[in-house]
């Protein structure tokens, strides 16, 4: 896993200087987010200067009726997932608020990991957005795609 260069926001720029490897960028949530979601179990693939890439570790517990992976647990590591990677963009975490977040469910997921990659499309100063696809490793087609918008707060 290589370190990325991040963005940390200047006086009126962007500037390239802090790096955030994803073994940091993996402390993010056991600091900051409740027990439900670290059971979620997500680890950090990869950071850069504008994205992230989670995995979803497949559990029968995230399962809902018929075996597929519950809506619910794909919404909250895509949220979860946009944090890391609005901090990987800002150079590190800073209190941030999930204004909406909108997803579209494609294909269920049965027995595999899911890859969440997060791409910042725009970085403010007071708001981010992003796009988020959600892909089963090892299939080609994502299982379900989200946009979101944050509030930052600090």
């Amino acid at each position: 896993m290589a370190a990325a260069v991040l963005w940390r926001p200047g006086p009126g720029r962007h500037n390239p200087r802090v790096t955030l490897t994803p073994a940091e960028a993996d402390t993010i949530p056991a600091d900051n987010f409740a027990p439900w979601v670290l059971a979620l179990g997500l680890t950090v693939e990869e950071t850069g200067a504008r994205h992230a890439v989670l995995r979803l570790p497949w559990s029968d517990d995230l399962a809902r009726d018929g075996g597929g992976l519950s809506g619910q647990a794909l919404m909250a590591a895509a949220d979860t997932a946009t944090v890391i990677a609005i901090s990987a963009a800002r150079g590190g975490y800073g209190p941030m608020t999930t204004v909406q977040q909108s997803t579209s469910f494609q294909r269920p997921v049965i027995g595999a990991d899911v890859l969440i990659a997060v791409s910042v499309t725009k970085l403010g100063k007071r708001m981010a957005f992003a796009d988020v696809t959600m892909t089963p490793d090892g299939a080609d087609e994502p299982a379900a795609k989200a946009s979101t918008v944050y509030a930052l707060l600090g």
